[in-house]
């Protein structure tokens, strides 16, 4: 069934939703479709909890609280989520509108889209074992196990070095679901922060952690079930690892995906467009953020922020055929509607010179 929105925007890193915010300013409102499980893109994924310093009046604050305040400021707007989801096609109907398709079967008509997908769609890294991923989504999962998976009496091995793995295991132990939870790692060293790290020896020293210093080289299975990992230890020996479940926590890498199949110029892997209203090359569709080329460009929050206005401006002027005439939310009692905030009494006037 396809569903019919006004407008697209692919990334829910900062950009992308501060084009939610100025789309809603405009009256437009946006499905939103991001390969995480979660918004706010590579801010939250890389700089979740480090300090940022460069955003217009916020001496400072993190990722994770950049996009907070970014959700909380698009909050009055009635936004459509597609996390966990990614864009497999992009194309134009005769009609002129843009049909957004998902791996998932979700199809999405816009009169426009908005590409905000930074240095392309953050997927996890995979496991390079022959024949493992077979047993994806059922055995094998990455980064996350799945809520709906019941783990209770199996042996769930963490595989992963990061701060990520390591909080992934502890929480497994913590939940005390798991007949066994394992932390598999090439070598008996973890990069987290020291609170984590000392829980996991906690739980160590408690027998609720196992860490297996181990590479894996192969796979055990019988028929359709994966059965154990073929190891080789730090000292050279091999065995096998029985396990039910493995949870891959490798980290994630940007891909540009089906973007360069969508038949917009492009110039190194990144999309032209113009400086007026950040348009590509085809009609309807935009591109801001760190995705865009131009000359002068760049690749600053701030920066992709101004990007996304001038997209919003350049798509409401294109829907309606006619300029847009400028607002402010501060004295816009159009605005203020569609923020669902009362306006502020003006100011009584200054007393005139010798009054």
């Amino acid at each position: 069934m396809i569903q019919e929105t006004d407008a697209v925007v692919i990334g829910a890193g900062p950009v992308g939703l501060f084009q939610v915010f100025q789309l809603g300013l405009q009256g437009i409102t946006a499905s939103v479709i991001d390969a995480l499980p979660h918004t706010g893109g590579q801010c939250v994924e890389l700089y979740g909890d480090k300090p940022i310093y460069d955003i217009p009046g916020i001496p400072v604050c993190t990722g994770r609280e950049l996009a907070d305040l970014l959700l909380r400021q698009i909050a009055p707007f009635k936004t459509q989520w597609h996390l966990n989801t990614l864009v497999s096609a992009l194309m134009v109907q005769p009609d002129g509108r843009l049909l957004v398709e998902t791996p998932q079967g979700a199809q999405l008509l816009a009169r426009s889209v908005f590409i905000a997908a930074g240095v392309g769609a953050f997927v996890p890294r995979t496991l390079k074992v022959d024949g493992i991923e077979r047993f994806a989504g059922t055995q094998l999962h990455y980064q996350n196990l799945p809520a709906s998976l019941d783990v209770s009496g199996l042996h769930v091995v963490v595989h992963g070095g990061d701060e990520p793995a390591v909080a992934r295991a502890v929480e497994l132990a913590e939940q005390g679901q798991a007949a066994r939870v394992s932390l598999l790692h090439r070598r008996d060293v973890f990069q987290a922060p020291d609170a984590l790290l000392q829980r996991l020896q906690q739980l160590r020293e408690a027998g609720r952690i196992h860490v297996e210093a181990a590479q894996i080289t192969g796979i055990e299975a019988t028929g359709n079930q994966l059965t154990a990992l073929q190891v080789v230890d730090a000292d050279g020996s091999t065995r096998a690892l029985a396990l039910d479940v493995l949870v891959a926590v490798l980290g994630i890498s940007p891909r540009l995906g089906p973007i360069a199949d969508w038949g917009i110029a492009m110039d190194r892997k990144q999309l032209v467009v113009d400086t007026e209203a950040f348009r590509t090359s085809v009609p309807g569709i935009y591109a801001v953020g760190d995705i865009n080329t131009y000359p002068g460009k760049r690749k600053l929050i701030l920066c992709g922020f101004h990007e996304a206005t001038l997209a919003a401006f350049g798509a409401a002027e294109a829907l309606k055929g006619d300029k847009v005439a400028l607002q402010y939310t501060t004295t816009s009692p159009r605005l203020h509607q569609l923020l669902g905030v009362s306006p502020v009494p003006a100011s009584a006037p200054a007393p005139s010179v010798g009054a």
